[in-house]
This record gives C-alpha cells, sequence and structure tokens, in this order.
C-alpha cells in the first residue's frame, strides 16, 4: 500500500474545472472587473475635463 492520501482520487474534483482556484475567485465578485474599469474611465474623465473648469472658475 502507498503511503498517499487514499481519497485522492475522490477529492480530485474540488480541484478541477470550475472549482479551481482562479474560477473561485472570479465567481466570488461578479462584475468586479466591469466596475473597476468603469471607475477608472470615470476618475480618467475628472481628471482630463472637469478639473480644468474648476481652476478656471477660482481665478474669476
Amino acid at each position: 500500500m502507498s503511503g498517499g492520501n487514499p481519497w485522492a482520487k475522490r477529492d480530485a474534483w474540488r480541484y478541477e474545472g470550475q472549482f479551481t482556484r482562479i474560477n473561485r475567485f472570479k465567481n466570488a465578485f461578479p462584475g468586479l472587473g466591469i466596475a473597476i474599469v468603469a471607475f477608472s474611465g470615470y476618475l480618467a474623465y475628472e481628471k482630463i475635463f472637469l478639473t480644468k473648469d474648476s481652476h478656471h472658475e477660482e481665478h474669476h
């Protein structure tokens, strides 16, 4: 008898397919990637377009 885990074959499903570590992380936060992209886009828009107008108003 080998010294390995006798339940290894029965536990294999836990670490394959949709249950891999990467897939579990992706499914834990649905929409997080889209939210990060949208928020980054808003920050870029604010930095480029909105700050120029606010500085212009301060000088008047």
